[in-house]
């Protein structure tokens, strides 16, 4: 989950919130830009986190603070089962989708490489599967490596406006540099309003959306105390609105 420090205690948001957000923003890329599938890369950006089941996982830090993601340590041995059944599971959207979350897992893992046999088999099973279904798919490796770029273009951004990191005073911060070369910026304009450079959106302007639970309650005995404390927290939507300059 996503926690960031409030007012009153504190701001979370679930993982699988953050993943609808990122397909919002991806619902709204310029039509001539976007890639091959581009709704079945939806979906894939939709569901990435799936896996995540913070109500049911350890989600506080040895102080008993909310656990934020980022505070996870690399991946252990007993994640290697996890990440297999999420990305087994993805097969069922069908082999596009699978593909999609099968190059993220490899995005996400691939530095952890060596640490243990059990993570090199899955990694290795991982590449084998992107091949056979760029094969059977008939797309080039090119058009594959497009779509994910646009996919993890898409989640990067959310997870920037769900950290709350767009920095004050109309300063740039870097979304991502794709392969072409190509820098994408966001910054908060004068008026509130967000805006990308260089902008790749269908619209002029447009508004996307997070729901976000706050607990003023800032340390828990347990996991099970925290999640119970989620299910009756407020709620409340957070909105961003973007703008062409």
């Amino acid at each position: 989950m996503i926690v960031n420090q409030h007012q009153k205690g504190w701001e979370i948001i679930y993982h699988r919130a953050h993943a609808l957000l990122a397909a919002e923003i991806a619902g709204h890329w310029n039509v001539k830009e976007r890639p091959i599938r581009w709704l079945e890369t939806i979906a894939a950006i939709s569901h990435h986190d799936d896996l995540e089941k913070e109500w049911e996982e350890k989600n506080i830090t040895d102080a008993g603070a909310p656990l934020d993601f980022t505070l996870i340590k690399d991946t252990k041995v007993s994640d290697v089962a996890s990440i297999r059944e999420l990305a087994n599971n993805a097969r069922y959207r069908g082999r596009w989708v699978a593909m999609m979350i099968s190059m993220h897992m490899s995005f996400l893992h691939e530095a952890n490489r060596g640490k243990f046999p059990e993570l090199d088999e899955f990694l290795d099973e991982q590449l084998k599967n992107q091949e056979q279904w760029r094969q059977e798919l008939n797309i080039t490796e090119d058009d594959a490596v497009k779509a994910y770029e646009f996919f993890q273009w898409c989640d990067r951004l959310s997870l920037i406006l769900c950290n709350r990191m767009i920095p004050a005073g109309e300063r740039a911060l870097e979304i991502a540099t794709l392969s072409d070369g190509k820098r994408y910026d966001v910054m908060q304009r004068s008026d509130g309003n967000l805006t990308v450079t260089p902008w790749l959106f269908q619209e002029k302007e447009f508004t996307v959306n997070v729901e976000a639970c706050y607990v003023e309650q800032l340390q828990f005995a347990s996991s099970g105390e925290l999640s119970q404390a989620l299910q009756t927290a407020p709620i409340k939507t957070l909105e961003w609105t973007f703008v062409k300059l």
